[in-house]
């Protein structure tokens, strides 16, 4: 604290960020392509595309469920029907197999993806995770077990909000820095760049980071309820998040009553909320249990309602999430605003913005700590000397982070249309594509971190992007030229293409830019160092190339 306590933030602020900022990086790139995972998983499955421009009501398609279901699971103990959206066109229906006689545990989970209008099975869906994928690694980071990877996730998070907080204490200006930016300038657009992101998008930074925690509160703070409820989580459980009680089956036959009456009562009850899910315990059992459960979207807080039904009678039996103890719902709305499954096309596009913002302020921030470091070596280098290891390690690792992810979510998208429809484990197959692009970036970005090598990787990731909707044109029939120009087929597949047609461009303009301009990453003997002492406090280093 010698220095004063806005110096002493400003240390927290860079080491805070740095020590968990390619981690960060993954996080905020992968949680914000999140909000339209539903899109991007629409996209990946282009078998989807004709059912997507036929909606039907949730009756029809209930109805169709259950027909294919009594058909082919009729001897399941419990059927699973997901119910058609706006955003996700896909009527899924899955069932459990009878335990097999002699074996412990239960009996194989099956699943199908039906035509909403027909009921009808979907020949050859093809095999993928799609934007799931991407959802579950920005918390699960998939190749490792999913406890310790949340541990990482919520260590990395906590530092984000040390270094958010901390940074917003070192910048006194804080507000005056945002409305400040100098372009052409070195180092300077860069430091101004990264001060304007996070400002602009300062209390989605906060939210979102505090929302993250919230999340997973009873794995990083188990000790609360634990006490309360003597170690007994089941009954923690079952107070907090109630559940349907399911009955054991009867061993009598009955018929099913019709799901109409149910789905109307319920939508009723909601003031017009949609349904989503529909569970079916022990059907045609005379203790046949009905649960509807009330789609996400519009309701603010993440918590379901749902509500239970006599599956032979159709009585109401019981409501769950109609009233909610206070804690309950505060977590709820929070982890509600970090997925924004409430929001409508305008907000959630409004928080993918924010997102971006986000991406950006961590890769300028992980950037100017390695500008500033290479200052240091300005002597040597001007004599044709290299830099020391741990610069040169933050440089390859600052390439294969935020060069190197978009290769890799590029090889993603182009494995998904490249590899055989039937393939076994397909969607596995995607994912290692993901992985092996990213890893041969990130290897090549410490064999040789310089300029040259971020105009490759940033070349090589645009023009992979750029040419998917080209690559469309030759795999799928919903392409540009039919959904957008023809306005046959989803809109959300045509956004997407558009999306990566102009992100695409943009890497390879950034690429180009490289090519033409010396950036203050690789200082010369020409370069002049620029001392910016600090005023009121505040603490600031910055160079630019004369």
């Amino acid at each position: 604290m010698k220095d004063g306590f806005r110096q002493s933030m400003a240390w927290l602020h860079t080491w805070a960020g740095l020590l968990v900022c390619w981690v960060l990086f993954l996080v905020f790139v992968a949680g914000t392509a999140s909000y339209f995972r539903d899109e991007i998983s629409l996209w990946m499955k282009p078998e989807l595309h004709a059912a997507a421009v036929t909606p039907v009501s949730n009756d029809i398609a209930a109805q169709n469920a259950i027909r294919m279901l009594q058909k082919e699971a009729a001897d399941s103990p419990r059927w699973f029907i997901t119910l058609p959206t706006q955003r996700n066109p896909e009527l899924s229906v899955g069932w459990t197999s009878p335990p097999v006689k002699g074996e412990k545990g239960r009996g194989k989970f099956n699943n199908a993806e039906l035509n909403p209008a027909t009921g009808e099975r979907l020949a050859e869906v093809r095999e993928t995770r799609g934007g799931d994928f991407i959802y579950r690694l920005h918390y699960d980071l998939h190749y490792m077990p999913a406890k310790w990877a949340r541990w990482i996730i919520g260590f990395c998070a906590m530092f984000m909000l040390v270094a958010i907080i901390s940074g917003v204490i070192t910048h006194k200006r804080i507000f005056k820095d945002f409305f400040t930016f100098r372009p052409k300038k070195g180092q300077r657009s860069w430091l101004d760049a990264h001060n304007a992101v996070a400002v602009l998008a300062l209390p989605y930074h906060l939210m979102i980071t505090y929302s993250g925690l919230v999340t997973l509160m009873f794995m990083y703070m188990p000790y609360g309820a634990q006490v309360a409820y003597n170690g007994d989580e089941k009954a923690f459980l079952a107070e907090s998040f109630r559940q349907a009680e399911i009955k054991k089956p009867a061993r009598q036959a009955a018929t099913l009553a019709p799901l109409e009456p149910m789905i109307a009562q319920a939508e009723k009850h909601w003031d017009g909320g949609q349904i989503g899910r529909i569970v079916i315990n022990n059907p045609g059992d005379a203790n046949a249990t009905i649960q509807i459960t009330r789609e996400r979207e519009k309701k603010l807080s993440h918590l379901r309602q749902s509500m239970q039904f006599d599956g032979v009678s159709g009585t109401m039996i019981s409501t769950m999430g109609d009233e909610t103890s206070g804690a309950a719902e505060s977590r709820g709305v929070l982890f509600g605003l970090h997925v924004a499954e409430f929001a409508n096309p305008l907000i959630r596009t409004l928080f993918f913005l924010c997102g971006l913002a986000g991406c950006a302020m961590v890769g300028t921030g992980a950037l100017l700590w390695a500008v500033k470091k290479r200052q240091g070596y300005a002597k040597v280098l001007a004599k044709g000397g290299r830099v020391g290891f741990g610069l040169r390690l933050v440089d390859g690792l600052n390439i294969g982070a935020i060069a190197g992810l978009p290769i890799a979510l590029a090889s993603y998208f182009w494995a998904n249309r490249l590899l055989e429809v039937g393939l076994e484990k397909r969607s596995e197959a995607e994912i290692r594509w993901f992985f092996i692009a990213w890893g041969i970036a990130a290897i090549l970005a410490q064999i040789r971190p310089n300029r040259r090598m971020w105009q490759l990787q940033l070349l090589v990731g645009g023009a992979l992007f750029a040419l998917l909707p080209v690559l469309n044109v030759f795999t799928t029939d919903s392409h540009l030229g039919v959904t957008l120009l023809q306005g046959k087929g989803p809109f959300a597949v045509a956004g997407f293409d558009l999306f990566v047609l102009g992100f695409g461009l943009m890497l390879i303009y950034a690429a180009k830019r490289l090519a033409s301009k010396k950036l203050a990453l690789k200082m010369n003997a020409k370069d002049k160092a620029i001392e910016i002492k600090p005023k009121d406090g505040e603490h600031a280093t910055l160079w630019e190339a004369t």
